[in-house]
């Protein structure tokens, strides 16, 4: 398999919990999706992990992400954590493993814990690793640590109020791919004249419209819903094909608008 084999089309479960994100997961699988993304901090690896046993889908058919709290990065923590993960999840190994977040203020080195996570993929902890929410700078360490083939993904928050254009761009000169996340910007997509003058003409949501643009532009997708009649909505959006006038009229609606910034998020691009 090549570097670049994460399905483009996941499941979020950001802030789902107990029931809830057994559901959502239950019936996305059940609706065809096989790319389901958690991470340690959403408390919910468990949960995930009972949703996937019980149904019956084989594991090799499905593509498992998740994510190193900032709490478990340095060199002695970060694989008995993706370990424990692994023990909630109920697999032997993830499809995917990444750093959530650069270590806060940068007290650890990108060094320390790109190789702590290069030692889990050669311990087969994990089939690929990748990295989260890393700006350039992050980027340039990490690519010097492990090598760009070693980054399958960096994750960040993509949606057409914040395109982070300049990280986009140094992503595709560098060859690594981008997974979006919060590809909704948390439902106000669903609310933008522009999107659903575009939808309209598709005879599709502007939520979907929102995901062909990040599709189109080679993005993984992972959004999230508990809403069966949504989750099968957003898989549509593969079969959109949005024109270059529509994708420009996309482009003019960045406003940099960023809805994941904690304070110890790193400085942004």
């Amino acid at each position: 398999m090549s570097k670049h084999t994460i399905p483009a089309f996941g499941l979020g479960t950001f802030r789902l919990k107990g029931q809830e994100v057994i559901d959502s997961v239950a019936t996305g699988l059940e609706l065809g999706y096989r790319h389901i993304d958690t991470a340690q901090i959403y408390g919910n690896e468990a949960e995930v992990g009972q949703a996937i046993a019980d149904s019956r889908v084989a594991r090799a058919e499905l593509f498992v992400t998740t994510k190193v709290w900032t709490e478990h990065l340095s060199r002695d923590k970060l694989i008995p954590s993706l370990k424990e993960s692994l023990q909630k999840l109920r697999m032997e190994q993830v499809d995917l493993a990444l750093i959530h977040w650069p270590s806060p203020n940068d007290e650890l080195p990108v060094a320390e814990y790109m190789q702590a996570l290069a030692e889990a993929k050669k311990q087969g902890l994990a089939r690929l690793i990748g990295i989260s929410n890393f700006t350039i700078a992050h980027m340039q360490q990490a690519i010097e640590v492990v090598g760009t083939d070693a980054i399958a993904t960096n994750q960040v928050e993509i949606h057409p109020f914040l395109q982070n254009r300049k990280l986009a761009e140094f992503a595709r000169t560098n060859g690594i791919h981008l997974t979006a996340y919060m590809p909704l910007a948390y439902g106000k997509v669903m609310q933008d004249a522009t999107l659903l003058e575009i939808a309209g003409k598709h005879g599709v949501s502007a939520a979907q419209v929102a995901l062909a643009w990040s599709l189109q532009q080679g993005h993984a997708v992972i959004p999230s819903s508990t809403k069966r009649a949504n989750l099968q909505g957003n898989l549509e959006a593969v079969k959109i094909k949005l024109s270059d006038a529509e994708m420009q009229a996309i482009a003019k609606l960045d406003r940099g608008e960023r809805l994941a910034n904690p304070d110890f998020a790193p400085k942004w691009d």
